[in-house]
């Protein structure tokens, strides 16, 4: 499924006109992938993994159309509801180290993969010629990072 990667970016590229929400909607669209909790094997991997990266982007113009259309009303009690009250900060405060804790049990390589792309916003190119890897492996580590932040998130949560 990994060799649909580039063709899935340059497909949104074209579509979106950005290639980094290009990039970033491929991630989240192999993430659901292999976060599936299905067990039957997916008949047609390529389909299956545009039709979600597909999805994902619908999404999200839902959710930027429906914010334009509210009342501004609405919008001023949602950001009183989400300034951070003493334990939304601690809330926070504990996401952060769960994540720093779960970055902390990657390979070297494969932190630093993910926090050059998701902290400094290079492009996989750059990190691939920072880290003297090839660009493949550079996706393979980013994807892995975020399934595995995920799942440790995850894990910590349900204790």
């Amino acid at each position: 499924m990994e060799n649909y990667y580039r063709e899935l970016v340059c497909f949104l590229n074209a579509k979106l006109g950005n290639r980094q929400v290009a990039e970033d909607v491929v991630h989240d669209a192999y993430l659901r992938v292999l976060e599936r909790s299905s067990d039957t094997p997916i008949e047609q991997p390529r389909a299956f993994l545009y039709r979600t990266a597909l999805n994902l982007v619908i999404d999200d113009h839902r959710r930027n159309a429906l914010r334009q259309v509210e009342p501004l009303d609405v919008l001023d009690n949602e950001e009183r509801y989400f300034s951070p009250s003493p334990q939304g900060t601690l809330d926070h405060g504990q996401r952060l180290e769960m994540l720093q804790r779960a970055l902390a049990e990657l390979s070297p390589v494969c932190r630093e993969s993910f926090l050059l792309r998701k902290i400094e916003g290079l492009s996989h190119n750059e990190i691939a010629e920072t880290l003297g890897i090839s660009k493949a492996l550079v996706e393979k580590h980013i994807v892995n990072a975020m399934k595995h932040c995920r799942v440790r998130i995850k894990q910590w949560d349900a204790h």
